[in-house]
């Protein structure tokens, strides 16, 4: 399917901000490419606090990449177009990618997903978590793999999901049983005494 002129547009002016301002574009690539271990380590940290709540929301951020994820591939089957640079003349690319279907934004949906996640618990941090997921979709763009319309899906999707799974998943019964396990098993192996710091949902956990 075509891509909209004002889509193009759009994209010509974020992805040429790499031939006006060359100090971006490192910048551009670290965001674009290897933010993701950022969030990765990121995850870790949260998860070995070891308290309910952190644990609680790892477990719904992984949830809500799976399902936006999905919801992402549906999508693509009903609206698809290749990568910018394998498009359109003379784009901007700063970094290797297949030529497949870019929408949505993969990168996206996984960095909103998680980010909205981490934000709907912990509030303090959680902006800069959302502003990073913001920065990598805009440099998705800068570095030619992708145009804006696979960026707002991309980040509709994750965000959308993430508030489902925010709502959802503490009131699933299996899920507390899981965890109850995993943390008997890890306090055999690792014992450690410390507080739970929750908010009223998670109190029964």
């Amino acid at each position: 399917m075509s891509v909209s002129q004002m889509n193009i547009d759009v994209f010509w002016m974020i992805n040429n901000l790499g031939n006006q301002y060359s100090f971006l574009n490192p910048i551009a690539i670290f965001f674009a490419e290897y933010m993701l271990y950022i969030l990765a380590l990121g995850m870790v940290i949260y998860w070995f606090t070891r308290t309910k709540q952190n644990r609680m929301m790892i477990i719904q951020a992984v949830i809500a990449f799976i399902f936006a994820e999905i919801a992402g591939k549906i999508a693509g089957l009903f609206y698809s177009h290749h990568q910018p640079f394998a498009e359109l003349p003379n784009a901007n690319q700063l970094i290797d990618h297949a030529i497949d279907n870019s929408f949505p934004s993969d990168h996206t949906i996984l960095f909103f997903s998680i980010c909205f996640s981490i934000w709907l618990v912990r509030k303090k941090e959680g902006w800069l978590w959302l502003v990073i997921a913001c920065f990598v979709g805009i440099f998705r763009i800068m570095v030619g793999v992708h145009y804006p319309v696979d960026i707002i899906f991309g980040a509709l999707f994750g965000t959308t999901s993430a508030i489902l799974s925010y709502w959802i998943a503490p009131k699933l019964t299996f899920l507390k049983s899981l965890l109850n396990v995993y943390e008997k098993v890890e306090n055999f192996f690792l014992p450690a005494k410390y507080k739970s710091y929750t908010k009223d949902k998670y109190k029964n956990f």
